[in-house]
């Protein structure tokens, strides 16, 4: 009889011990599903996939810090493109400064009305002359905020008769602002001015 209970006993310890050891497996392997899970769910939410072309590119998404330099850049980049990209057609030079002045404070505009006013952009048009440049080098100071930067870059002024080449240096800071599809960086350029702006040489067209 007690040979009996004894064996019994034994036999409900083994089977509770079966039994803890299946549930402490169970709730290890859900844990370790669950982290699994939330872990690939955090990765595809940073994912994004842009269709270009009929092709679909995989992206990633970051934070903005990490882009900072980049977009920095970027926006002095497209600000000056946008500013001394002059052809000889009124409509094209307001959209284009319109654009441009979207992207920085009133310093930029002050340059834009003293060229207005000094019959700059008139010029342009009576002569049919064409203004394109090109940037060479933009440089970012991240230690301080608002962020200084100093535009390196060459103007190609084009004449019926002529082709000048001038050298532009300019700087200013940036501080950050909400994006807009105006200002896609989210950066306003302030204290705009230029250091330097003079002819390197010119060739005559053929």
């Amino acid at each position: 009889m007690f040979s009996k209970m004894k064996n019994i006993d034994t036999a409900f310890r083994h089977v509770r011990g079966f039994t803890m050891l299946v549930i402490t497996g169970c709730i290890l392997i859900s844990c370790f599903s669950l982290y699994k899970s939330f872990s690939l769910v955090s990765k595809m939410q940073n994912k994004v996939y842009i269709l270009a072309n009929g092709k679909a590119l995989e992206a990633y998404a970051s934070d903005r810090k990490d882009n900072i330099p980049v977009e920095a850049r970027d926006h002095v980049k497209t600000f000056h493109k946008l500013f001394f990209t002059l052809d000889p057609d009124d409509k094209v030079i307001k959209s284009n400064v319109t654009k441009a002045l979207y992207l920085a404070d009133d310093s930029a505009k002050r340059v834009y009305d003293d060229l207005k006013e000094n019959g700059y952009y008139s010029g342009i048009i009576s002569g049919n002359v064409s203004q394109t440049i090109q940037i060479d080098s933009v440089t970012i100071d991240l230690n301080r905020y608002p962020y200084g930067f100093r535009c390196y870059a060459t103007q190609n002024i084009i004449r019926t008769t002529s082709i000048a080449h001038r050298n532009l240096i300019t700087e200013g800071n940036l501080r950050n602002v909400s994006r807009s599809d105006n200002n896609p960086h989210g950066f306003l350029i302030e204290r705009w001015n230029t250091i330097e702006n003079r002819d390197i040489s010119t060739e005559n067209r053929k």
